[in-house]
Order: C-alpha cells, then sequence, then structure tokens
C-alpha cells in the first residue's frame, strides 16, 4: 500500500477518533496527516513526510489554542453559567424555609435548596442561581 494511502487512513482514524472527543485538537493533528499525505504523493522520503505531518500538526494545534475556540465557556463557573447548566434561571415552589434550607420536588426528584447570600427565607417561587452537586442555591 502506497505511503499517501497510509496517511489518509491515520487521518481518517484521528477525525473518527475526534467524533468522540468532542475538543478539535486531533482534527488539527489529521490536518499534520493530510500534509503527510500530500508530500508523500508527491514522492517526498518518509522523513520528510513525518516532518511535514508533525509541524503542520503542531501549528495548527497551537493556533487552534490561540483562537476564540479555545476560550468558548473556558475559565467561568459552570455552576453558574446559563450556558452549560440549563436549571439556571428556572423557577422552583419553596413552602417552607427552615435555617436557611428546604427540599422541593424539581424534575421528578427532591432536591436540596438553599437560599443565596441577600435573599429573603420566605415561601415563595424563586430562581435557581446556581447549582452545587443535588443542591439548588436559589434567589428571589
Amino acid at each position: 500500500m502506497a505511503d499517501w494511502v497510509m496517511w489518509l487512513v491515520a487521518a481518517g482514524v484521528l477525525v473518527a477518533l475526534e467524533l468522540f472527543s468532542g475538543t478539535f485538537y486531533l482534527l488539527m493533528i489529521a490536518i499534520g496527516a493530510l500534509a503527510g499525505a500530500l508530500l508523500a504523493f508527491l514522492r517526498v522520503d518518509l522523513p520528510g513526510q513525518m516532518l511535514a505531518a508533525s509541524l503542520v500538526g503542531v501549528v495548527a494545534t497551537v493556533l487552534l489554542r490561540r483562537s476564540r475556540f479555545a476560550r468558548v465557556g473556558g475559565g467561568g463557573n459552570a455552576a453558574r453559567d446559563p450556558n452549560i447548566n440549563l436549571d439556571i434561571g428556572q423557577t422552583v415552589q419553596v413552602t417552607h424555609w427552615e435555617n436557611g434550607a428546604a427540599r422541593v420536588m424539581y424534575r421528578g426528584a427532591l432536591w436540596d435548596v438553599e437560599l443565596a447570600p441577600g435573599a429573603t427565607g420566605q415561601a415563595g417561587i424563586f430562581t435557581i442561581r446556581e447549582v452545587r452537586g443535588s443542591k439548588l442555591i436559589v434567589s428571589d
């Protein structure tokens, strides 16, 4: 089998693995493998193919890391981010409070509820501001 076919198979395997990982880093390495396939097709020797594949893969990975796609959602608090946790912003009905804590039925299960700083502990409808494990942090 020709060298360029092996490079294409390697790129295909990397793209398939990328589908399972959910990041773009394996895709960048697959682009490097495509560069190796191109040089193999042009009949460059194996060390040249490997050098080109590794350089293109590293450069593509560094460019991805510096792009805005590497920073989307990074560094934020997932417990408070409504783009990550769809429970943020939903409402719950609290019937009674005991020392700033309660239990409510939410999405078919019992959840512990805690008041956010500055919220008042009176019965009523509260908005979920944060999720910590199985505890909802709410405010009015």
